[in-house]
């Protein structure tokens, strides 16, 4: 189905339909499906019920396709041996077939390019026997348990990112995001507690951009000006959303500043509700303080539509109680998304269990919107 012919009857949601253009994306609606681990993919090669899967969802209305991550060509990048892999000639044939059936609905797609780093458990993955690698080899228990990356690991690193954007591009993706959230390994480069480094690639919050930024440089120099490159990150890690990298909106645009200046065009920030303040004194959160100190295109992410926490336990712990009934309204995310406030909208659980969700807002069936089941992950329905 293409998503330009479905006709609106909800007024009120409208912006969510709108074309968006900016930063060398061209996406036909301003809302994204965001990245989820579905793993199903044998040897790391994902077969027809992958491509299913995603054609499911750009036939049911979603403008833009960020991929679940997908494995980069190094040993100790993955820790889940059925999670999709971006490198070799068979895991790029089956995501070319992918991306051809995306396009056939009308939608845009970009493949998320992940490194576990530390946060990968040993002895997981594709290849269990290779050694976790970090910046300063530091756990999720912030122990050093191996020593830290190398230059010449870190220069291979870079070089595996970069071929993957370039894979990316000559299978006719859209562009590529970066995985540099959650405590994954761009992440753990970013923040100060696993990153401990005293070469160019440790020291201020400047400084720790340096990894990425990098790597950036390289996607650019081979894959040129016009391939979009977006990077995802978060305040949190390791599943522990007290967790603050940003204290203020300085340390939040010393952040963002080099990442600009290397050719990120566009920035994806992960939050558990896209609602939340990211700063005392202001109502903007992580997307829309993204926006106003770049004015790069900014994705939000967190919660739309939905009433229950992803992790109950890990959540409560938070202070993230129980949405109410009137969080599923869309008012709120309209009102920001008409102020400027950020871009795209990415949709995560609610996809895996309404993924004609556009198509039903759009026709302004809200009542038609099942409710998330958990049970949801264990399929490619």
């Amino acid at each position: 189905m293409d998503i330009a012919k479905i006709a609106p009857t909800d007024a009120a949601a409208d912006i969510l339909f709108h074309p968006y253009r900016g930063d060398g994306l061209e996406v036909p609606n301003r809302i994204a499906m965001a990245p989820m681990t579905r793993e199903f993919a044998r040897g790391g090669v994902n077969g027809e019920d992958k491509l299913v899967y995603y054609r499911r969802r750009a036939a049911g209305g979603v403008g833009l396709i960020i991929t679940e991550g997908t494995w980069i060509d190094v040993p100790s990048a993955s820790n889940r041996a059925e999670a999709p892999r971006f490198y070799g000639e068979d895991a790029l044939a089956a995501w070319k077939r992918i991306v051809q059936a995306v396009h056939s609905e009308g939608a845009r797609i970009m493949p998320q390019l992940w490194h576990t780093g530390m946060a990968r458990v040993p002895g997981t993955g594709a290849h269990p026997d290779a050694p976790s690698q970090g910046p300063s080899g530091i756990d999720k228990s912030y122990r050093q348990v191996v020593p830290p990356m190398g230059v010449r690991d870190i220069e291979a690193t870079v070089d595996a990112y970069a071929r993957a954007a370039v894979a990316a591009k000559e299978i006719g993706c859209d562009g590529v995001e970066l995985h540099g959230a959650h405590g994954y390994l761009i992440d753990q480069f970013f923040w100060e507690r696993t990153n401990l480094r005293s070469d160019r690639y440790g020291g201020d919050l400047k400084a720790r951009t340096r990894f990425a930024v990098e790597f950036v440089h390289e996607i650019r120099r081979r894959c040129g000006s016009g391939f979009p490159v977006a990077l995802r990150f978060s305040q949190w890690k390791f599943g522990d959303y007290a967790i603050r990298m940003f204290a203020t909106p300085r340390d939040l645009e010393i952040f963002l500043d080099p990442l600009v200046a290397a050719g990120v065009d566009i920035f994806h920030a992960s939050t558990r509700r896209y609602w939340d303040a990211a700063f005392e004194g202001s109502p903007l959160g992580l997307a829309g303080w993204t926006k106003k100190l770049t004015g790069r295109t900014t994705i939000a992410v967190g919660s739309v539509t939905l009433r229950a926490p992803f992790d109950p336990k890990a959540s409560l712990a938070a202070g993230d109680l129980n949405h109410s009934e009137a969080d599923r309204s869309l008012a709120p995310l309209i009102e920001r998304m008409e102020r400027g406030e950020f871009d795209l909208i990415a949709l995560g659980r609610t996809l895996l269990t309404n993924p004609d969700w556009p198509q039903l807002v759009r026709e302004g069936r809200m009542d038609a919107l099942r409710p998330y089941d958990a049970t949801a992950r264990d399929t490619l329905d």
